[in-house]
């Protein structure tokens, strides 16, 4: 099966990258980045855009894929409310709409985060749960949303964000007291990068799905 990746240079998409090459299923994985992933593999090709807003002269190269990831995200910190949409809900439509015109037999999984609502007074909360409704309303075989909350990295797959990397490395000796206090709310990088994959190529129970429930598909991925 043939798998797309958006955003393979972040931690969770890092991870979804890795999973993808190592499942025997995947026969082809295309990565669409802003810059390069720092390795290869004979299974991997990668697609760099400048805009990520407008597919309209490379939607040939987007065609013909059973899944896509789509692990693009940005942090709501800082930012007002109309840029926060145009990153989050436009930029994420703009793939997704071209994508389902393109792979109508196509499974979508977005990566969002525990908390969406799109009745939220929280700003972010509101906007991805927003863009999770869009999603779902396309005409995609099936639509699977992602809400992990405290992600531990994993090998490679680790933020980018120096102020991310920093808190990760100070809760990082409490990981498995908050995996046992927290159960719906803590997983690991790799956990969600090969539900992301197991979601993509053999569906999942739910349309969404937390922390919980990504452990448990996680653990029926191909190891």
């Amino acid at each position: 099966m043939k798998v797309l990746i958006f955003g393979a240079t972040g931690m969770v998409g890092r991870a979804a990258l890795a999973a993808a090459l190592t499942d025997p299923r995947v026969t082809h994985v295309r990565a669409v980045v802003r810059r390069p992933p720092d390795y290869t593999h004979p299974r991997l090709d990668v697609l760099v855009l400048e805009d990520f807003f407008d597919y309209t002269a490379v939607e040939a190269n987007l065609t013909g894929f059973d899944a896509c990831l789509f692990c693009l995200g940005v942090t709501a910190a800082g930012k007002d409310e109309a840029t926060y949409r145009r990153l989050t809900y436009d930029l994420t439509l703009a793939a997704a709409e071209t994508l389902a015109r393109r792979n109508p037999a196509m499974t979508f999984c977005y990566v969002s985060g525990s908390g969406t609502d799109a009745g939220s007074r929280m700003m972010w909360a509101r906007v991805k749960g927003e863009t999770e409704a869009a999603l779902s309303r396309l005409p995609f075989r099936a639509v699977y949303h992602f809400r992990p909350g405290f992600i531990r990295p994993e090998g490679d797959a680790r933020p980018r964000i120096p102020l991310y990397r920093l808190a990760y490395a100070v809760t990082a000796p409490l990981y498995p007291v908050l995996r046992r206090l927290f159960p719906d709310h803590v997983t690991t990088a790799g956990e969600v990068g090969r539900a992301l994959v197991e979601a993509g190529l053999a569906g999942a129970p739910t349309p969404v799905l937390e922390s919980r429930a990504i452990r448990a598909l996680a653990a029926r991925a191909p190891r």
